[in-house]
C-alpha cells in the first residue's frame, strides 16, 4: 500500500449494461455514473477492494 496521502484517479471505461447488480452498486459507490466519468479517491484498502470488483470496467492511475 502507498503512503497516507496518495490518491488514485478512477475512470469508468465501460458501460454498465450486462453487469451484475453487485458491480453496478460498486460503481455507484465509487461515485462513477456515465462512461468516461472519473473520480479521485484515497488509495486505501477499501478503495482497492472496490476497484478489484470492477477492475475490468475501470482505468486506475495513481496521482
Amino acid at each position: 500500500m502507498a503512503n497516507d496521502n496518495s490518491q488514485v484517479r478512477i475512470e469508468l471505461i465501460r458501460g454498465l449494461a450486462g453487469t451484475l447488480p453487485k458491480q453496478r452498486a460498486t460503481v455507484k459507490a465509487l461515485g462513477l455514473g456515465k462512461v468516461h466519468s472519473s473520480v479521485v479517491r484515497r488509495n486505501d484498502a477499501v478503495t482497492m477492494g472496490m476497484i478489484k470488483v470492477v477492475e475490468h470496467m475501470v482505468k486506475v492511475e495513481e496521482i
